[in-house]
């Protein structure tokens, strides 16, 4: 998989030879960088805005009931240890370990009538993020359906203007339940992974050393021409041109690179992967058109057990995890929404947080420890920017936070509305590995998101 950073063991180039030998841009097999660009120009300008969006998934399955819908109405045994504060904007109320939330909560939609009925955390995720639960007819490998950033990826193309057009920040971009699925891994998102530093993003290039593997690589072509007994294989075109303009061009090393920020800003996100949410904002203006980035569950520096949401009591105890996590996910989730927005890029840039479900209504307590088992029938999705007022709610639970009580929303309505936004054809049908038709969504948009 292709990694964005460099780091000290790295050419001055910042991929080590094994790197580029495994993108195949100096490789015998497989697709080089430049066959990459070739396979995936399907979109053009016209067919797509100027739009962008980021997804901060919470992975393991965030409580609604503890942030963003909260029942104080209810028995002890369902509404938690945590009350719900006003907000900024009448009528939604937040947990009290979100005073930013509250703070900004006129930048934002809760969508809380979303769900499915998929309780494990692989298969939920597939769920959510394919709109498909189900493996391939025959086949024993996930993901088998093509996830959204991937979806991406092929219907507007890899790359643009030397950017790519889909980046995973974090680690879950790489879990196995999620990716190009039937599609074949040229449509695979590469991965920025935050923990390996970020200051070695401007390390400098060495152009005799590139030019050294230019060479190595027409050598390479040359055998590979040999090999080659169908005539397919080109020596030189203009996607070879632009990969090369990729990887000198400098403007996705820019990009990445947050020395560029003032302290100031790279204070407001917090750091570790506070600092993600800032390399989000800065891919999306340099012209990414979508950009997942994973929300730990723990703060930067911690030692706490919960390193997901999946808040078990038999992991550990709840209420315990959300007084260590929540204020700072409550500080970096907001210094997103304000920077967007200060930054004019809310007319543009949709910000989508969520996780694969919820959690159950009902408390389960197991020695002396306070959690919540999976919950997919219900759950709260949070929406800023794309250029639309916020400050309002999209359906609702019911008394106890256990099903939508308004009109059910499926993930296949949230992917088409995502692919909506970004200019895409969400009916739009790709064949299968059996040669079936399979649209990028059966479901239709949620308008009231847009």
């Amino acid at each position: 998989m292709l990694n964005l950073f460099a780091d000290d063991t790295r050419g001055r180039t910042g991929c080590t030879r094994r790197e580029l030998l495994r993108m195949g841009f100096l490789g015998l097999g497989g697709l080089t960088l430049a066959d990459l660009l070739r396979l995936r120009a399907r979109a053009t300008d016209s067919q797509r805005r100027n739009t962008a969006v980021i997804l901060l998934w919470v992975h393991g399955g965030p409580s609604h009931l503890e942030t963003y819908d909260m029942k104080p109405g209810a028995s002890a045994e369902i509404r938690g240890p945590f009350r719900p504060i006003k907000t900024r904007a009448p009528g939604i109320e937040v947990c009290e370990l979100l005073p930013e939330h509250a703070r900004l909560a006129d930048r934002f939609t809760l969508l809380r009538s979303l769900a499915h009925d998929e309780a494990d955390h692989i298969v939920g995720t597939r769920r959510f993020l394919t709109g498909y639960r189900d493996l391939l007819p025959g086949s024993s490998e996930a993901p088998n359906y093509p996830s959204l950033e991937c979806g991406v990826n092929r219907m507007l193309g890899v790359m643009k203007g030397g950017i790519p057009m889909s980046v995973n920040v974090g680690s879950s971009g790489s879990n196995p339940w999620r990716g190009p699925g039937f599609w074949g891994t040229r449509y695979q998102v590469p991965v920025v992974d935050i923990g390996r530093g970020l200051e070695n993003t401007h390390a400098p290039r060495d152009l005799t050393r590139f030019e050294d593997r230019r060479h190595l690589l027409a050598q390479f072509d040359t055998m590979r021409s040999v090999l080659d007994q169908s005539g397919t294989l080109d020596a030189m075109d203009d996607f070879r041109r632009q990969a090369y303009e990729i990887l000198l061009s400098g403007r996705v090393r820019a990009a990445l690179d947050l020395s560029q920020e003032s302290p100031k800003v790279r204070a407001r996100y917090g750091k570790g992967w506070g600092q993600g949410l800032l390399l989000a904002r800065r891919l999306v203006e340099a012209g990414t058109g979508f950009v997942n980035v994973n929300i730990p569950s723990r703060p930067p520096e911690s030692t706490g057990p919960w390193h997901n949401w999946d808040d078990h009591a038999v992991n550990w105890d709840m209420p315990t995890a959300m007084r260590e996590r929540l204020p700072f996910y409550d500080r970096a989730v907001t210094a997103l929404i304000e920077d967007v927005y200060q930054r004019g890029l809310d007319e543009r840039v949709l910000i989508v947080l969520c996780g694969e479900f919820g959690r159950t209504p009902r408390l389960e307590n197991k020695d002396g420890k306070v959690g919540r088992d999976h919950w997919p029938s219900a759950m709260s999705v949070l929406v800023s920017g794309g250029g639309r007022k916020r400050g309002d709610v999209i359906g609702a639970t019911d008394s106890i936070g256990a099903r939508p009580k308004t009109h059910r929303y499926d993930p296949h309505d949230f992917l088409a509305t995502i692919y909506y936004y970004l200019g895409i054809d969400y009916k739009a049908q790709t064949n299968d590995l059996t040669g079936r038709p399979i649209p990028l969504a059966r479901g239709e948009v949620i308008q009231d998101i847009l």
